[in-house]
């Protein structure tokens, strides 16, 4: 998959190939990739792809999920003149893509990390991107959350308008599902937690609750269903992030991760 989706991005760049190419001859020539702006390393190992299917040479001073500060030499490359220029794009654009998404989720990884909260990314992806996109988070310190829909059964709010009885349904769905499969519900309040709790989810998501809510909803399990893990979602923000990793729950998951993450600057300079 790594490999059809990095041949995908130099094709859509390269058309029918580089005009440069048809007017002067191929020679020799080396590159760097030099940091403008302090960020998190991430895409390491597609540009690893992308170099071993246009036999280019990559010498990296970095690796995915290290940091790295403006000014820095991150890698080193070698090839010919042609081969080198026609990539040149197509390296930046997947460099700059996952390590600007590391560089925002390792802010808010620091931030939950001393709370032994895991913090979570979403399936608020760009079309196509999922795969790549997720990658950027783990670099950064976050955990992937569901991939796609055949994770877990995820039962939402607009999934619960459809459901006359919830303890029934989770009954059904666990002759339906997968052995390995969790079932998560959403909750908007305490007192729908409490329903999902009885109805035997094996997580809860407190969505868009305040922090005092959550507190209650986590004391309630403690004392009743310690088993369940608890997730809470919903506007999550780096200033309102260390609020809710106080409360005790299992887990934080945040779109913001990736669709809030601004590119950071890098460049490569042929040498």
């Amino acid at each position: 998959m790594m490999e059809e989706f990095v041949k995908a991005t130099l094709e859509q760049d390269v058309g029918r190939g580089d005009l440069y190419a048809l007017v002067e001859p191929s020679v020799a020539a080396t590159a760097r990739i030099i940091a403008k702006s302090d960020g998190v390393t991430a895409g390491v190992e597609y540009i690893n792809t992308l170099a071993k299917l246009e036999d280019f040479e990559i010498n990296w001073n970095v690796h995915d999920g290290e940091s790295f500060s403006k000014g820095d030499t991150l890698a080193n490359i070698s090839g010919t003149s042609h081969v080198l220029l026609r990539i040149e794009r197509t390296l930046l654009n997947m460099l700059l893509h996952a390590s600007s998404i590391a560089t925002l989720t390792k802010k808010y990884a620091q931030i939950v990390e001393p709370y032994g909260v895991k913090l979570l990314d979403t399936r608020k992806t760009r079309p196509l991107l999922r795969v790549f996109e997720k990658y950027a988070t783990r670099c950064g310190g976050a955990v992937n959350h569901r991939m796609g829909l055949d994770d877990s059964l995820m039962i939402k709010d607009t999934h619960l308008k459809t459901i006359e009885d919830l303890k029934l349904y989770i009954k059904k769905a666990r002759n339906k599902i997968p052995f390995t499969a969790k079932i998560e519900v959403e909750a908007e309040s305490f007192e729908m937690a409490k329903e999902a709790f009885e109805a035997g989810a094996d997580i809860v998501m407190c969505d868009n609750m305040t922090p005092d809510q959550i507190r209650e909803v986590v004391k309630y399990r403690d004392d009743n269903f310690s088993h369940i893990l608890l997730e809470a979602s919903g506007n999550i923000s780096l200033q309102t992030i260390e609020s809710y990793a106080k409360t005790g729950v299992d887990a934080i998951s945040s779109g913001s991760l990736i669709h809030q993450a601004n590119w950071i600057d890098l460049s490569m300079k042929m040498d």
